[in-house]
C-alpha cells in the first residue's frame, strides 16, 4: 500500500490565506500585525530566507521590517536594536536569524527578545510555558507538523508517538505539542535502545535527527503518519546536491499510512507557521480573539 504523500507546500498555502484573513479581520479593529527579522551578515541561504520572509510577510498585508547588519556589529548594538523592537508597538513578532556570527552570543540575543514577540518560540519563558502546558508562542517547524497532523489525523489522542531527536528547536517542543493532544510520547535519540522497536510501535512518527534516510521502512508500523522534519544535502549528478529527510522515502511510503517528503512537506510550513504566530502575538497584545487553527 503506498502511502499518502502530504503535500507542505499545498497546506503552508492554506495557511498563508488563512493568515491573510485574519489580517484584515485585525486591521478592521485598528490592528497592523508587523514582523521584524534581523539579519546579521551576509550568509547566502540566510540572506535568501530573510527576503523570502519579508515578501510572504508583505503578501499577506503584514507590515515587514528588515534590519540587516554588518557581520562586525557589536555585541551591544545588537542588543541595542533588539530592545527598541521590543517597546516599537508596531511590532509584533521578532526574529533574529540564525547563525550569528562568532563574536555574538546567540543565547544572550535570544533571551533579549520580549518572550511576547518572540514569534520563533525560543526564549526560555516560551519553553518553560509550552512544557508546563500554559499559553505561549511555540516553535514554527513543530507547529507546523501539528498543524498537519491534526488535519490528517483529527483528534490525536491516545494515539502513540515517537519522537526521534530531542533538540530544543523540534524534537522537545514537538514532545510537548503531542502531550498537550493527548498522545502518549516517546523521545527517542542516539542513546535509545533498539529505536528501531520502539519506532515501530507508532502510530505517529517524527523524524527530526538531522541523520540522512536514517528511518527505514521496517522501522515503520503499518498505516503509521511519517512526518520528516529533516533536511540534509547530498551530493547529487551535475554538480548539484539532492535533499534528503531523516527517513528513507521509498522504503517509508511503502509501509505508513501517510508521510512528508522532502522537500515539499515540513518546509514550506515553517514560514506559514512564522507568519501564523505573528498574528497570534498581535492578538495577544491587543485583547482581540486569537485565530481558531493557527495555533496549538
Amino acid at each position: 500500500m503506498a502511502a499518502e504523500i502530504i503535500d507542505g507546500k499545498a497546506f503552508a498555502a492554506r495557511v498563508r490565506v488563512r493568515v491573510a484573513d485574519e489580517v484584515l479581520r485585525l486591521k478592521a479593529a485598528g490592528v497592523n500585525p508587523g514582523l521584524a527579522v534581523v539579519l546579521v551578515g551576509e550568509d547566502p541561504a540566510s540572506a535568501v530566507y530573510v527576503r523570502n520572509k519579508g515578501r510572504q510577510t508583505r503578501e499577506a498585508g503584514m507590515e515587514s521590517f528588515e534590519h540587516r547588519l554588518p557581520a562586525d556589529v557589536s555585541e551591544a548594538d545588537l542588543l541595542s536594536l533588539i530592545h527598541r523592537l521590543n517597546v516599537d508597538d508596531a511590532v509584533h513578532g521578532i526574529l533574529c536569524q540564525l547563525p550569528l556570527p562568532a563574536h555574538v552570543d546567540a543565547a544572550k540575543v535570544l533571551a533579549a527578545v520580549a518572550p511576547a514577540k518572540d514569534v520563533d518560540g525560543f526564549h526560555v519563558s516560551n519553553v518553560g510555558l509550552l512544557g508546563t502546558g500554559q499559553k505561549a508562542m511555540v516553535p514554527c517547524t513543530p507547529l507546523g507538523c501539528l498543524m498537519m497532523l491534526r488535519e490528517r489525523l483529527g483528534n490525536l489522542a491516545g494515539l502513540e508517538a515517537v519522537v526521534i531527536g530531542r533538540s530544543n528547536i523540534v524534537g522537545k517542543p514537538m514532545a510537548q505539542l503531542l502531550l498537550g493532544d493527548s498522545c502518549t510520547v516517546t523521545i527517542a535519540h542516539s542513546r535509545t535502545r533498539d529505536i528501531e522497536a520502539v519506532t515501530r510501535r507508532a502510530d505517529i512518527v517524527v523524524a527530526a535527527v538531522g541523520r540522512p534516510e536514517m528511518v527505514r521502512g521496517d522501522w515503520i508500523k503499518p498505516g503509521a503518519t511519517v512526518i520528516d522534519v529533516g533536511i540534509n544535502r547530498a551530493a547529487g549528478t551535475g554538480g548539484k546536491d539532492r535533499l534528503l529527510g531523516d527517513c528513507h522515502f521509498e522504503s517509508c511510503a511503502e509501509v505508513a499510512g501517510a508521510i512528508t517528503p522532502v522537500p515539499g512537506g515540513v518546509g514550506p510550513m515553517t514560514i506559514a507557521c512564522l507568519l501564523a504566530n505573528t498574528v497570534t502575538a498581535a492578538c495577544r497584545a491587543n485583547g482581540l480573539a486569537e485565530p481558531e487553527g493557527l495555533t496549538a
